[in-house]
């Protein structure tokens, strides 16, 4: 019989009366063999997560839940959870492993908690197993916050100090590690708390410095708070949207609803990854911040440099191409929305010109525009928010629209269109189809005749 304990977060999980869906199986043996035993038994697939380690991964997809197999770490399950990171992840009951496909939780054996893991469960506290947890894995000092946001737990004064003199390791980390564990703090439901954590341990500082960067950077009094107060009220706006859509979307909430709930890429859904967008969206502003003569401060151009700043950012955490488009998107058009409260009411080539320009962040944009708007409490902020508010609701419709269907079809090809007015195929027929895609969402260009007749007159 190979002995085996289910270890780590699954235990605490369970302890917390949270859902189990991952079982960490530490085995004094041949994880291989375990894994391929259970993977026969829940008829699900097995296959290698690490050569280096030796992991094994079972799907049950039946029970909607994962296993890990790994070889136990030193010669007795005791020093094994000695190398964990927390007290609350470091320990086990043994299993029967025919017994894991009928339960997630394993046997009713004792627990085996040689590190008070049970007591800091209980205490809702997180202490890290000394220096050497952070000097094995660096990555761990991110993972604290992390599971301060997903847990509602607190490090203790020690653990707080380990964790801040061992930040600036972080990096040592791959990008994709980091970004994964960025990932799941952002999402958290206590996203706020977490992230406050990491600044104030420094973590964040390694980590996003475009973000510590905005600490102190003041801005005008249309704003009540510094850029990086600002960044982290968005976010906290953009997570209490995401319980207001009825409010203020009216009968578009149900469609935007599903647009948010898509995934995008990266294991996040489009409305996940939104939050990031409330994260970064204006990390240019330190680098374009100027004072005019009257004292007014600006920050032209913090859009386009954040951006582009986005893209390093983004490359740096080794996350997908389609992510970083997202949120590069997201930052270069999240003002547009705001200068067309100017222009209200609307025409509907206006509509057009913000669909075009914004796609294909056109919905997501919109969203956050909102939430911006709501976390900027200054001067005549209660105006400027109504009237915001107002238009966003009338340019989601059309955004939900543009996602839903698509540009309009302009009712002739473009080599026909050539034809017609004896012109190559160049700069200048791609500028008149835009302009007829345009004609044709206004409803100036519906038939092919119309269109051709409004090219003639355009170039003439």
């Amino acid at each position: 019989m190979t002995d085996a304990w289910i270890v780590g977060g699954s235990l605490r999980d369970e302890l917390l009366g949270r859902p189990v869906r991952d079982v960490d199986v530490a085995v004094a043996g041949d994880p291989a063999r375990a894994a391929r035993a259970l993977a026969e038994q829940v008829r699900g697939p097995v296959f290698r997560l690490s050569e280096a380690f030796g992991a094994w991964r079972v799907i049950d997809r039946r029970a909607e839940r994962v296993y890990d197999f790994a070889p136990l770490q030193g010669e007795t399950i005791e020093a094994d959870l000695a190398k964990r990171d927390f007290t609350v992840n470091a320990m086990a009951r043994p299993i029967e492993l025919d017994a894991l496909g009928a339960s997630a939780t394993g046997s009713p054996a004792p627990l085996i908690d040689p590190l008070g893991g049970r007591a800091d469960v209980d205490s809702r506290t997180l202490r890290v197993l000394g220096p050497e947890a952070y000097a094995s894995d660096p990555l761990r000092t991110l993972r604290l916050a992390r599971f301060a946001a997903e847990l509602g737990f607190a490090p203790d004064p020690e653990t707080e100090r380990l964790t801040q003199a061992a930040a600036a390791r972080v990096t040592d980390a791959a990008g994709e590690r980091v970004f994964g564990e960025l990932r799941r703090l952002v999402i958290a439901d206590g996203a706020l708390a977490g992230l406050e954590l990491t600044d104030r341990l420094g973590v964040l500082d390694a980590v996003l410095p475009e973000l510590t960067a905005l600490h102190g950077v003041d801005q005008s009094d249309y704003h009540h708070l510094d850029v990086y107060d600002h960044t982290l009220e968005v976010l906290g706006q953009q997570i209490e949207v995401e319980t207001r859509l009825e409010e203020l979307f009216g009968p578009d909430a149900g469609r935007l609803r599903g647009v948010l709930a898509e995934p995008l890429g990266d294991e996040l859904t489009r409305g996940e990854a939104l939050r990031f967008g409330a994260l970064v969206h204006d990390v240019g502003k330190p680098a374009t911040r100027d004072v005019r003569a009257d004292g007014r401060i600006t920050f032209m151009g913090h859009d386009a440099l954040g951006e582009r700043m986005v893209h390093d950012l983004c490359r740096r955490l080794r996350t997908s191409e389609r992510f970083a488009r997202f949120l590069a998107g997201l930052t270069r058009h999240h003002l547009v929305l705001g200068f067309l409260v100017h222009e209200r009411p609307l025409e509907r080539a206006h509509v057009y010109r913000y669909l075009r320009r914004t796609a294909p962040v056109e919905v997501e944009v919109t969203l956050l525009s909102c939430a911006d708007r709501l976390a900027t409490r200054g001067r005549r902020a209660d105006e400027a928010t109504a009237a915001h508010l107002e238009l966003a609701a009338e340019l989601m419709t059309a955004a939900l629209d543009w996602r839903e269907h698509g540009p309009p079809r302009v009712p002739v090809r473009g080599d026909e269109l050539a034809e017609e007015l004896g012109i190559e195929p160049g700069p200048e027929l791609g500028r008149l189809l835009g302009e007829l895609e345009e004609a044709a969402y206004v409803g100036d260009a519906g038939t092919r005749e119309q269109a051709i007749a409004l090219a003639r007159r355009l170039r003439a």
